[in-house]
């Protein structure tokens, strides 16, 4: 089948499917006497197993990794589970940084009164933050 085709088959645009290709993550599909690619079902079941991967966030190299171990049946399942946790406390942490932004920014508005006045704590905690000087003291 054309990388349209497989692009369906798999749900990966055939932009994602020539980068993987590009960066060897998966192996570059046959090529017809046209020029085309020319997907196997074996080429779509490895598309859709990266695009799962890539789903619960895994990077491109530890797609590569599980291809591997996928591909290796005498492989420790341990390995598998030792990525997977990782993955995990990876985004336990981003969780934790996106609560702290969230706490952040719910405790600047509850602060910002939201009317006509020129005031805002928000944007004073933004200038300050970055060093600018307030315009008040430009007077």
């Amino acid at each position: 089948m054309n990388i349209g085709a497989a692009a369906e088959c798999s749900g990966m645009p055939p932009k994602t499917i020539r980068y993987y290709e590009s960066v060897g993550l998966i192996q570059p599909a046959e090529r017809r006497g046209n020029g085309y690619r020319d997907y196997s079902d074996k080429d779509v079941a490895t598309l859709r197993f990266v695009h799962r991967a890539r789903g619960l966030g895994f990077t491109i190299e530890e797609c590569r990794e599980l291809l591997a171990l996928y591909r290796d049946r005498e492989r420790a399942s341990g390995e598998v589970k030792k990525i997977a946790l990782d993955r995990v406390a990876t985004i336990d942490g981003k969780i934790a940084e996106l609560q702290g932004m969230r706490s952040a920014l719910m405790m600047l508005a509850h602060r910002c009164h939201g009317d006509d006045r020129p005031d805002c704590p928000i944007l004073e905690d933004l200038a300050k933050a970055s060093g600018v000087v307030s315009r008040e003291h430009n007077d």
